[in-house]
């Protein structure tokens, strides 16, 4: 939302000179004369007042032809999770049988406040949900491999079977006794130039990657548990680290292709056209007259555009290298800007 009241116009003004950090993310500023946007830590000389406008997101920012600025990089640095709350994680993660209290965080210097404001804010659920999704799927992990209930829920920081068993079915779907063919949607979040993105991923594969602000998500999010008849918990497995790391390398302009393992539940049709897209060449565009083409169903035209807008692993399915046969910007989920940016970004670092 573009911020026309005055009063607040120049409260952000006065964070903007001065710096403030506790106004990052809390607004992103425009500057009219070099068409960049910044957030209010930005070191760059500051713009008169007149020269700007404030947005309450950054997506609106680029939806009204603004780019990040190199200095601050808003869209990384406004998003990404703060020391304190970094630390929280980290803490979970090389502790994922025990529970965090806030005690303990208090001990770290870590405020378990700014924490919980900002798991709300970033992730949609509290930090303890975070931490317990993280408990019960390792001992989901566990399980599977033949360890003992009992020893699982012991070992998990669990005082009792009952607690243990009613935690993992509520966020399981199934008892721990009846787990065997289950399969767990594993959700992380990782930050881009372009802004935050949800990574999801299964024991197969990455199943969805998509910008959080994406139109839709959450009815993604239903269709991809329904198809794939699973529960989406917090955790992390090796398929999301390796799409993490090649999609910074992509965004580095060092990678132009990916190797990371994909499992896209879809339609034969679906999946004939999200291989098609595969095969689109980094720094290369068509049309989809073209794909329909390549599938060998040339009429199938309005029927390849929403296959396209159903895929749900953006950047590495490059569903962005789609344009409209006259050279415009269809739709694309994430926004037209970044559909431009990534293009942009393509065609500059296609000969490095």
């Amino acid at each position: 939302m573009l911020i026309t009241e005055n009063k607040t116009i120049e409260t952000y003004y006065k964070a903007l000179l001065e710096r403030k950090e506790s106004f990052v993310g809390i607004f992103f500023v425009g500057v009219k004369t070099t068409s960049v946007f910044c957030i209010a830590t930005c070191r760059a000389r500051k713009p008169k007042l007149e020269n700007v406008e404030f947005y309450t997101s950054f997506k609106e920012a680029l939806d009204h032809g603004y780019r990040p600025c190199k200095i601050c990089k808003p869209t990384e640095n406004a998003n990404e999770a703060p020391e304190p709350v970094e630390k929280a994680i980290t803490l979970v993660k090389q502790n994922p049988k025990e529970k965090i209290t806030d005690d303990q965080l208090r001990k770290l210097a870590i405020s378990p406040e700014v924490v919980r404001r900002w798991f709300k804010k970033n992730y949609g659920m509290t930090f303890q949900a975070y931490q317990r999704m993280y408990r019960i799927n390792n001992a989901f992990q566990e399980l599977k491999k033949g360890k003992n209930t009992t020893h699982t829920a012991f070992d998990s920081g669990y005082e009792s079977l009952s607690g243990f068993g009613y935690t993992f079915k509520k966020v399981i779907g199934k008892s721990p006794q009846k787990i065997t063919d289950k399969t767990l949607i594993l959700i992380s979040r990782l930050t881009t130039p372009l802004g935050p993105m949800f990574v999801c991923a299964t024991e197969k594969g990455v199943c969805l990657l998509e910008f959080v602000d994406r139109r839709m998500l959450e009815t993604e999010f239903q269709d991809l548990q329904k198809r794939l008849q699973a529960q989406i918990i917090a955790g992390e497995n090796e398929h999301m680290k390796q799409a993490k790391k090649e999609i910074t390398e992509y965004f580095e302009g060092k990678r132009k292709t990916f190797e990371v393992a994909l499992e896209t539940p879809g339609t034969d049709f679906q999946n004939a056209v999200w291989h098609s897209l595969q095969e689109i060449k980094y720094g290369q565009v068509t049309t989809y007259q073209s794909q329909a083409e390549k599938i060998k169903n040339p009429k199938a035209i309005r029927a390849v555009a929403a296959a396209n807008g159903c895929n749900r692993i953006s950047i590495i399915i490059p569903c962005h290298r789609v344009i409209g046969k006259d050279g415009s910007m269809t739709g694309y989920g994430g926004g037209i800007e970044r559909k431009q940016w990534l293009l942009t970004h393509e065609k500059n670092t296609i000969g490095s």
